[in-house]
């Protein structure tokens, strides 16, 4: 075909082939500009599915603009052979590549970012490429690499286009899942993704044979040799990662391709790389930094929680630097009781630096030593030591903040300005300390002592801001779990809050808080609104403030995308965070992205296999789906886990009366209407459970209860799936006038 005028593009020359086309390069009439053409090969002309497959490809590929994939421009036919058009880029295969021998491990891991950054776009729209392997990656002269060939791609929820039992991909890079021509999702581009990791390495497959067959038994049966032993030079990170992303179980890999960019990033800058800025997630240059907890050098072991207490307040006035991108206290706190060496914690954070430290305590006098201490060389870049009286730690907290920030980068500017600076007394100060760190435990007895801890705050020192916003946040979490009756519990929350605000507005998290009060308890959206901006102008990085922001100024609206896109940022600052791999888990189920939805939900569970709220995900998203047993059995395993509280029962008995077992459903509804002669029972416990056995008009009746009492659980109205047939009903359409809610 060189020297043909295909539709406005003129063939220059053959630029390849493969099992599904003939790759041209061609010069584009209209536009000038250089393009490939891809066209379907001749023999696959008459095959209907080869066809459809080719049509998938353009489609799946146009979807995606990133720069770490292939753009396509058009699709088109010339003489009856389908062709795409695709963009046209200097380089060579990575396949190329590879042949001259393995990579410098630099450009091994910049490479795979790459690659993994335009996947996460892909698996971010849902899609999973299927094929990954160097011949469909091409590194350009300027060293960026770029994903083709989305022909065997496939969407979430869509069908394979394939026969029963046959597989597609090449052998050598298919995932176990895969080779069993099993359903796959993320995590099988992600084993793909690895092998060629190992390849580029190495310069050799790790499972390879001269037979199929044999092939696929080593990728189901066999280990591939250890990296070192192919390679001297091979980074122990990277020996890890690679390791994780061949895990013959999915579960044991990582669940979603951001994790593996995490990692890859700590592995990259121990190798002095300089990173590219990634399109997904923000500019990777951002300077990063993990608080560990700080030691106790105290002789009382009761002073634990004072150490820890502090290490989280400086956590918390560094989150007020522009520009620093703070890991939350959950992870860092879980990454620094694993006793790690600093550079494997640095990597498990993906940050370049971190602050650890040590507390004695003497009477109301303390000593505190700090450094900060790169993690790409473990090199001390800071330390100091603080002699304070307890009433001037809100000071020293933004001292060492202050400190921090102008190491890490003199344009930081000096950190926790804005915020004012109080004399506290310093018994109360201690108590307050002793109330996040029963806060921090969660189950209903440390919840009763955090109480205990922060009215004494209170009592000890009537101004104490920050012991009224802890109050108010301990009220309002009472409420949404149904411990007490919400009304009650988000009033006393908003009197704590205004309280804590009166004495000192500069306070970020409180705003948000008081944000979602307004959504609770008065349906004032406009309020809602305002109190989420102030938050946002005072600590745009704080993930608290995002996480309210997105539960209480995004989702109530139906705005779920971007409210998962801020949960997205807040579970890269708090990755191991149970509450807010649920919330983001929540708002998937709520945008339909149920494959991410069910990764959260396994992530949750890796963190801990018997937190309830793993199992909750799980239980739902089987539920949505239609694996309506799976379903029941997820759900009865949460609820059991939790206790048997209120917020699974309802949740519960919905999942049974969809899975064809009323008799169970109704079972559990007359347990909790014995529940609610002693003790609050939420209306949506009822609602759920009438939803499940399709019975609307006693649904709408509780949902209404709901509305009236605030129960928090009909807030998602918007949102809920189970809505879905009833938009044009006017009893649900009469819930969100009662809550002030548009109906667009």
């Amino acid at each position: 075909m060189v020297g043909q005028t295909v539709s406005h593009y003129k063939i220059l020359e053959r630029l390849g082939g493969g099992g599904m086309g003939v790759v041209y390069k061609a010069q584009d009439l209209k536009l000038g500009r250089l393009v490939a053409l891809k066209f379907l090969s001749p023999d696959l002309t008459s095959d209907a599915e080869a066809q459809q497959r080719f049509v998938y490809e353009a489609k799946a590929a146009s979807s995606l603009e990133h720069t770490n994939i292939c753009s396509v421009h058009d699709i088109g036919e010339h003489e009856g052979q389908m062709f795409i058009v695709m963009g046209y880029y200097e380089g060579e295969t990575l396949k190329t590549k590879i042949g001259r021998g393995p990579l410098p491990v630099t450009e091994v891991i910049d490479i795979s970012v790459q690659i993994a950054q335009g996947l996460s776009k892909a698996h971010d729209a849902g899609i999973i490429h299927r094929d990954i392997k160097p011949a469909n990656i091409i590194v350009t002269k300027d060293g960026v690499a770029k994903i083709l060939d989305f022909g065997l791609a496939r969407t979430a929820g869509r069908a394979l286009l394939t026969k029963v039992g046959t597989t597609l991909g090449t052998a050598a890079y298919m995932s176990p899942e895969q080779a069993r021509a099993e359903d796959v999702d993320g995590r099988s581009d992600i084993w793909s993704l690895g092998v060629v990791l190992y390849e580029m390495t190495s310069g050799r497959l790790p499972f390879s044979s001269a037979y199929e067959q044999a092939l696929v038994y080593s990728i189901l049966n066999e280990h591939p040799a250890p990296l070192g032993s192919l390679r001297s030079d091979t980074p122990p990170g990277l020996e890890r990662v690679v390791n994780r992303t061949l895990q013959k179980d999915p579960g044991k890999r990582y669940q979603r391709i951001d994790e593996l960019i995490q990692d890859l990033n700590g592995i990259q800058r121990d190798a002095g790389t300089p990173k590219r800025s990634a399109a997904h997630g923000g500019d990777n240059a951002v300077p990063s930094i993990a608080v560990l907890p700080f030691i106790n050098m105290s002789s009382d072991p009761e002073n634990e929680y004072f150490s820890e207490g502090l290490a989280e307040e400086i956590i918390n006035a560094l989150t007020r630097t522009p520009g620093l991108r703070v890991i939350a206290r959950t992870s860092s706190f879980a990454v620094g009781r694993l006793g790690l060496d600093i550079r494997e914690a640095g990597a498990r954070l993906g940050v370049e630096s971190i602050l650890e430290g040590s507390v004695r305590r003497s009477g109301s006098h303390v000593r505190v030593t700090a450094q900060l201490v790169s993690t790409r060389n473990g090199l001390h870049l800071w330390s100091e030591r603080y002699d304070r009286e307890l009433t001037d730690l809100l000071a020293l907290e933004d001292d060492v903040a202050v400190a921090i920030a102008e190491r890490l980068r003199g344009e930081l500017g000096r950190g926790g300005s804005d915020r004012k600076r109080q004399t506290v007394n310093h018994t109360a100060y201690v108590s307050f300390l002793e109330g996040r760190h029963h806060f921090a435990r969660g189950t209903p007895e440390a919840l009763m002592k955090a109480m205990e801890c922060y009215q004494r705050a209170i009592e000890q020192d009537t101004e104490f801001a920050l012991a009224y916003d802890s109050l108010a946040e301990l009220h309002w979490f009472l409420g949404f779990f149904g411990n007490v009756p919400p009304r009650d519990a988000f009033s006393a929350s908003t009197w704590h809050a205004l309280r804590a605000l009166e004495l000192d507005d500069t306070l970020a998290e409180t705003h948000a808080l008081l944000g979602m009060l307004r959504k609770e308890l008065d349906y004032n959206w406009p309020e809602v609104d305002r109190e989420c901006h102030r938050a946002l102008e005072l600590n745009p990085e704080s993930p608290l403030v995002r996480l309210r922001y997105a539960i209480s100024g995004l989702m109530p609206h139906g705005r779920v995308v971007e409210a998962t896109a801020e949960l997205d940022a807040v579970v890269c600052l708090d990755p191991l965070s149970i509450p807010t791999r649920w919330w983001l888990a929540v708002m998937l189920y709520f945008s339909r992205q149920l494959e991410r939805m069910a990764d959260q939900g396994q992530q949750i569970l890796a963190l801990d296999p018997h937190h309830f709220l793993g199992h909750w995900v799980v239980g739902m998203e089987r539920d949505a789906i239609g694996a309506g047993a799976h379903a029941v059995a997820a759900l009865e395993k949460a609820h059991e886990l939790s206790g048997g509280g209120p917020f699974t029962m309802g949740f519960l008995a919905y999942a049974c009366g969809r899975a064809g077992r009323p008799d169970d459903a109704r079972r559990l509804l007359d347990r909790a209407e014995a529940v609610a002669a002693k003790a609050y029972v939420p209306p949506s416990t009822f609602a759920l459970g009438h939803v499940g056995l399709d019975e609307w008009d006693s649904a709408f009746d509780w949902w209404n209860r709901a509305i009236e009492g605030r129960d928090p659980l009909v807030m998602p109205v918007r949102n809920y799936p189970f809505f879905d047939p009833v938009r044009g009903d006017s009893r649900y359409l009469a819930m969100l006038r009662l809550m002030n809610l548009d109906q667009g």
